[in-house]
């Protein structure tokens, strides 16, 4: 609609017989448009409000949900090729002079430069509340003497360039890509124990090394820039109001 200065009508300055209904007319669409900018005004700030609102129930129920965590416990899983197969390998030792085969590590270090080192960790507690994956790379790791040690996992939820995801809980990790959230639902805690070591795929959500010793020694495979570039992490605190917990089951064993 195009407007006059001032509001001023077009036909302050006829003397036409007819301009007496066409100024009515012209004052009808003026109300009536007006009338449409106040509710499309109206329409955006109650919107706006809405989201505002929105926004501040969901920050105000994750600071409830991370004050007052509900803790689960879980039980133990001996990690065995067999019950990790849908989060990695679990590599185990081998005669000298076997060949290369489907229970060797199988190992994607194809997207940077791999780094391969010793890792020390001290005061590991037997529970965690965040949990993280590698995008980029499939991640080795095994305790230096065969210690027990645990890991919390979750299955690989990336979602593949041009996949469609099953639902609208999509998030962006650390390097662009796109994934799921893991649900604390599928959660699980693995124990290591004697000579082996475990080979994460691709994405797999981890959390740990964890342990009841006052530190530990690892070797890790990984790339040279996994953890400052692909280090995606979730909180279950934060974002499902949950901590995780578990026992040393060493003394069962």
């Amino acid at each position: 609609m195009k407007s006059n200065i001032a509001g001023q009508s077009p036909f302050v300055n006829s003397s036409s017989s007819s301009s007496s209904s066409e100024f009515d007319q012209w004052l009808e669409d003026e109300n009536e448009a007006m009338e449409i900018e106040e509710q499309i005004l109206i329409n955006m700030i109650a919107r706006n409000n809405y989201v505002i609102h929105h926004l501040l129930t969901q920050q105000s129920d994750q600071a409830t949900m991370a004050e007052s965590p509900v803790e689960v416990n879980l039980i133990p899983i001996e990690a065995t090729p067999e019950s990790f197969a849908d989060y990695g390998q679990v590599i185990e030792a081998s005669s000298d002079g076997d060949r290369f085969g489907p229970n060797d590590a199988q190992l994607d270090l194809s997207r940077g430069i791999p780094r391969f080192y010793i890792m020390r960790l001290e005061g590991r507690t037997l529970g965690f509340s965040t949990i993280t994956h590698h995008a980029n790379v499939t991640q080795c790791l095994g305790s230096i003497g065969g210690h027990v040690w645990y890991l919390g996992v979750a299955k690989p939820s990336l979602i593949a360039d041009g996949e469609r995801a099953g639902d609208n809980n999509v998030e962006s990790g650390s390097g662009g890509h796109l994934y799921s959230p893991p649900t604390v639902e599928e959660v699980r805690v693995f124990k290591f124990s004697g000579p082996k070591f475990v080979k994460l795929n691709r994405g797999t959500w981890h959390a740990g090394p964890l342990f009841s010793e006052s530190s530990m020694d690892f070797y890790n495979l990984e790339l040279s820039n996994t953890n400052e570039v692909d280090h995606t992490t979730h909180s279950f605190k934060k974002k499902n109001g949950v901590i995780f917990r578990f026992e040393d089951s060493t003394s069962s064993s």
